[in-house]
């Protein structure tokens, strides 16, 4: 595994000093959501400024379902990329139950996407056009198979007799293990863990099996989603769990173990759509994604593991080349801005407007 460099400094009597910045190659975000329009162009320059690529998810209204709707995706997020940038966009295909194993294997060889992405019907946002029988996607998961495309699952069950702090669970032990075992060959990212025994499940098939971990599951609770009233803006789905379960994805992403990598679940939505009766799931996180990362690392004594998780380790999952070039994160405190807005509209930064002890160096503080 690689080890990041730092730059440490003595203190009086010769004790080492925590260092005051860590240089890693450029990382990589595999789960990002930019949807499209104004929102697009008002939240790609945060995920530009820190990350070299993100995979892209494809839950837009209407879904990226074809070859020609991610040629079209892809052309507008690189157009709406801030002057000077290559940051690029890793396109991934959403899965139906009339999904073509035909379009699936033409989109993956001419690199219109690099991943298919299986959201549950009705598991979270625009994912009503979801799978809704698992078994029936046999032919598109055994082309992918064959082929090496890797499947990138949202894992929650969907019954609404489900607990919603068990969805996750449910899933795992009724679909996803049940899926690895009729496809053997099959690569498969289960995105955005959340529980310590999803974590085991990612170590368990560790040579086929990859898990994503964002920023705010490493640092919230279940509880934090009711401290002082109902915070709607840390409500995401998959809903953080119990402390034991963020100690547990702490563990996991500062372990150093390869098949644990970056995905922020950056999902940007209206701040009108958050505060309402029937408020949306998601955190945005572009803005802050790698000073909490940075911070997360810090506390767990394993700064010199940050590269691997945010830079390596997924590009090689995926087979990747890493990224050239450097970012450096200094301990100087930065302060986010507490919203980005889209026309008269606001979206709630994750951690915006509050002292972060982390920053990456030329960002604006």
């Amino acid at each position: 595994m690689s080890e990041a460099k730092s730059e440490d400094t003595v203190a009086e009597g010769g004790g080492v000093q925590p260092p005051r910045s860590i240089t890693i190659r450029r990382p990589d975000d595999f789960h990002l959501h930019l949807r499209g329009g104004a929102v697009l162009e008002a939240v790609l320059p945060s995920t530009a400024a820190q990350f070299a690529r993100a995979m892209i998810m494809p839950n837009l209204a209407p879904p990226v379902t074809t070859v020609a709707a991610a040629n079209a995706y892809r052309e507008k997020i690189l157009s709406a990329r801030p002057e000077g940038s290559d940051f690029q966009p890793l396109m991934s295909c959403y899965l139906t139950d009339a999904t073509s194993p035909d379009e699936i294997e033409r989109g993956y060889v001419n690199d219109a996407w690099i991943a298919a992405k299986l959201y549950p019907a009705g598991a979270t946002t625009n994912a009503h056009h979801g799978v809704t029988d698992l078994p029936a996607l046999a032919p598109v998961l055994e082309r992918m198979e064959r082929i090496g495309m890797p499947l990138l699952v949202h894992g929650e069950a969907t019954d609404p007799a489900v607990d919603i702090f068990d969805r996750e669970a449910v899933f795992m032990e009724q679909s996803l293990l049940p899926l690895l075992a009729r496809h053997p060959g099959l690569k498969v990212v289960i995105e955005h863990i959340t529980t310590a025994e999803t974590a085991d499940i990612v170590r368990a098939h560790a040579s086929r099996v990859g898990g994503t971990i964002t920023p705010h599951h490493l640092m919230i609770n279940r509880t934090s989603l009711f401290q002082g009233g109902l915070r709607p803006h840390l409500y995401c789905l998959p809903v953080a769990k119990r402390e034991r379960h963020r100690l547990a994805l702490r563990k996991a992403a500062t372990s150093g173990e390869g098949c644990f990598f970056a995905g922020t679940d950056s999902a940007p939505h209206f701040k009108s759509a958050k505060e309402s009766a029937c408020g949306c799931a998601g955190v945005f996180v572009g803005a802050t994604a790698l000073q909490c990362y940075a911070q997360v690392f810090d506390e767990e004594d394993a700064l010199g593991r940050l590269e691997g998780f945010a830079s390596l380790n997924g590009a090689r999952f995926y087979g990747l080349q890493s990224n050239d070039g450097t970012v450096t994160l200094e301990r100087t405190p930065c302060t986010a801005p507490p919203v980005i807005s889209v026309g008269d509209q606001e979206i709630l930064v994750f951690r915006g407007g509050e002292p972060l002890p982390w920053s990456v160096k030329g960002a604006p503080r």
